[in-house]
C-alpha cells in the first residue's frame, strides 16, 4: 500500500509539473500585443527576446520529458536515471526562469542607467500575459524541486539501505 501511495504521489506531482510547464509555454507563445502612439507602432511578442525564447524551449523540453516519464513502468531500471534527469530539468527550469524574469523586469521597470524605457505602460496585456507565463514557470520549478527531493528519497534510499 505504501509503494502504491508513493507511486501515485510521484505521478500526481509529475503531472502537475507537466501542466504548469505546458501552461507556461502556451501563455508565453500566445503573448502578442500591438500598440500605436501617433505615427509610431510597437508590436510586442515573446520571440523578439532571446531570454523568452529560451524560456519557451526549456519549458517545452520539460513538458515532453514530464509526459514521457508519466508512462515509465515502475519496474523499469530507468528510474535510477530519472533522478539525474530530474536534477538536470530543475537546473534548466531555474536558468530559463531567471533569464526570463530578468528581461521581464527590465521591460516593466526599464533601466535608467542604460537609458532603457519601460514598455509595460504601452503594452499592458502583453506584460500581464508574460507575468502569467513566468508564474506558471515558477510553479513548474517549485514542483520539480519537490519531485527531485521525492525522487532522491524514493530511488536512492533503497540503495543506501542495502547491506
Amino acid at each position: 500500500m505504501v509503494k502504491l501511495t508513493q507511486r501515485l504521489g510521484g505521478l500526481v506531482l509529475r503531472f502537475a509539473a507537466f501542466c504548469a510547464a505546458l501552461g507556461a509555454v502556451i501563455a508565453m507563445i500566445t503573448s502578442r500585443e500591438r500598440s500605436s502612439f501617433f505615427v509610431l507602432s510597437l508590436v510586442a511578442k515573446y520571440s523578439d527576446l532571446a531570454a523568452f525564447k529560451y524560456f519557451v524551449i526549456a519549458n517545452a523540453i520539460v513538458s515532453v520529458y514530464s509526459f514521457l516519464v508519466l508512462f515509465l513502468p515502475k519496474e523499469s531500471l530507468l528510474w535510477k536515471f530519472v533522478v539525474v534527469l530530474d536534477l538536470m530539468v530543475t537546473m534548466l527550469l531555474t536558468s530559463s526562469l531567471s533569464a526570463a524574469v530578468a528581461v521581464a523586469q527590465v521591460g516593466k521597470r526599464g533601466n535608467a542607467n542604460a537609458g532603457w524605457l519601460p514598455i509595460c505602460g504601452q503594452v499592458p496585456r502583453f506584460c500581464d500575459q508574460i507575468t502569467g507565463a513566468l508564474i506558471a514557470g515558477l510553479v513548474a520549478l517549485v514542483l520539480y524541486v519537490f519531485l527531485l527531493i521525492f525522487s532522491i528519497h524514493h530511488v536512492v534510499d533503497p540503495f543506501l539501505l542495502r547491506k
